[in-house]
């Protein structure tokens, strides 16, 4: 009787930029993602991998596992290592589970 009906707008697209402009917030989520999470990442990774190229025999190593030990022999296959972690007692350790190199040697000069 006295209530009018009311009807439902529409909401509201600026003319022109409708799925771009949708897609925006995705696009700067992907973008803050990348910065923030995935480049370092890529970065640590290669930094991981030119360390672990690097090694030599005499370096000090930790290891993921927690051992601190000295490699004493670098195999010629590149999978492995020798790691001596107390007198007289070594183990072999793939070479992606040292961690960190403690200390470096110097290379030995030619003669």
């Amino acid at each position: 009787m006295f209530i009018s009906q009311a009807f439902a707008q529409g909401a509201g697209t600026p003319e022109g930029g409708g799925i771009l402009f949708q897609l925006i917030p995705f696009i700067l989520i992907f973008v803050v993602i990348y910065f923030l999470i995935l480049r370092p990442q890529q970065k640590r990774a290669k930094e991981h991998k030119e360390m672990v190229a690097a090694l030599r025999r005499g370096d000090q190593v930790l290891t993921n596992g927690g051992l601190l030990g000295k490699i004493s022999k670098v195999t010629d296959d590149g999978e492995d290592v020798e790691v001596e972690i107390a007198k007289g007692v070594k183990v072999r350790i793939m070479r992606h589970m040292i961690s960190e190199v403690r200390s470096r040697t110097e290379p030995v000069a030619s003669k």
